[in-house]
């Protein structure tokens, strides 16, 4: 996936979207995760994205670019469709990984406690 199309997922949004981002990746995150545990090497950065984007206390602007790949990660059918073993991820990697680097600095050690202990009560 080229930087140009990474851009289009993690581009800012309106409170709007933001909100529909929000309720569809509080609904689909844990399944998706749970499946996409073994194909995504940083999953416990993923995770503690997750938690990153649900707190009031992150800045607007930190929220909406998780909450843009968080969506695109819950998303089923996206430029690689989720289902083909082996690729399906490889799409939701890049947007998570230039999400995640653009934030790096929002995500407390809190959220990556609740990370940790999340995935331990997964038993991934």
């Amino acid at each position: 996936m080229n930087h140009s199309k990474i851009d289009d997922v993690l581009k800012p949004a309106g409170q709007r979207e933001d909100a529909r981002r929000e309720a569809d990746v509080r609904a689909r995150f844990w399944r998706t995760m749970r499946r996409a545990a073994r194909q995504v090497p940083f999953i416990e950065d993923v995770v503690a994205g997750y938690y990153t984007a649900l707190d009031r206390r992150t800045p607007l602007r930190a929220r909406g670019t998780l909450l843009a790949a968080l969506a695109y990660f819950v998303m089923p059918a996206d430029m690689i469709p989720d289902f083909i073993v082996g690729l399906g991820f490889t799409d939701d990697v890049a947007v998570l990984t230039a999400a995640l680097a653009a934030i790096r600095g929002n995500i407390r050690p809190a959220h990556r406690e609740m990370a940790r202990e999340a995935l331990e009560d997964a038993e991934l």
